[in-house]
Formats: C-alpha cells, structure tokens, sequence
C-alpha cells in the first residue's frame, strides 16, 4: 500500500472556511458605496435629473457606485479597493465643494438625512476600502 503524494483538502472548518478580515472589510466597503450610490439616484430621481451637469453626475455615481460595489466582492484584485477609495473620496470632495463655493452652479447645504447618510457612507467606503487594501497587501 502506496501513499499518495497529491495535495491534502483542508480540515472541515479550517482557514478556507473562514472570511478573511479583508474579505470583511470589502463588504463594509461594497455597502458604503452601494449606500452613497443609492443616496445619488434617489436624489437624482427627487428633482436633480433636471440639473446640468450635476444631474447626469449623479445618475453617473449611481451606476458606477453599482457596478463597483459587485466589483469589490466578486473581485479580489487591489483595484477595485482603489476605486473604493477614489469613488468615496471624489464624491464626498464634490460634495465639499458644493457645500463651500458651489460645484457646476449647485450649492447644497451641510445638513439633511441624504446629505448626512451619503457623506458618512463615503467616508466609511474610504477607510474600509484602505483597510483591506492594507491588510491584503501584507498578506
């Protein structure tokens, strides 16, 4: 009686079965920017369709928000955590400008439940996107 010398499936319960803190961290940014999107649409769909510029901006967010979202956990390269970090920090940044000296004619206010929800979102999108960026890259 020979013993074989391929490889040995994992344990019941072992490292395969368990999520990664990375992988966890993907999610919490897939949500995030999922969030922020919807947060977009729906504004788009209140009233900012008919806004230049910022109306198809918004409609593009939300889509792309979309699409990224799925990209962040079916996808595990660094760049969709990259565009994490880029679709959390530019939308909040438009944002700021909007609040601040106006963005494409748009002044918005720092206040309101859509406003709050989708700035925290980014900022969630932002640091859990860089978090499992960093815990990946030291794998």
């Amino acid at each position: 009686m020979g013993t074989t010398s391929g490889p040995v499936p994992p344990a019941p319960g072992g490292a395969h079965h368990r999520p990664s803190a990375a992988r966890g961290w993907r999610w919490v940014a897939a949500i995030a920017v999922l969030v922020s999107a919807g947060v977009h649409v729906l504004l788009y769909l209140d009233g900012y369709d008919t806004i230049d510029v910022v109306g198809p901006l918004f409609l593009l967010n939300a889509v792309a928000g979309l699409v990224l979202a799925v990209l962040l956990v079916v996808w595990h390269h660094w760049l969709p955590l990259v565009g994490g970090i880029g679709f959390g920090a530019l939308t909040l940044l438009a944002f700021v400008l909007s609040t601040t000296v106006g963005f494409y004619g748009v002044s918005e206010s720092f206040a309101g439940t859509n406003e709050l929800v989708a700035a925290g979102a980014e900022i969630v999108a932002v640091v859990a996107a860089t978090v499992a960026l960093l815990r990946e890259s030291l794998r």
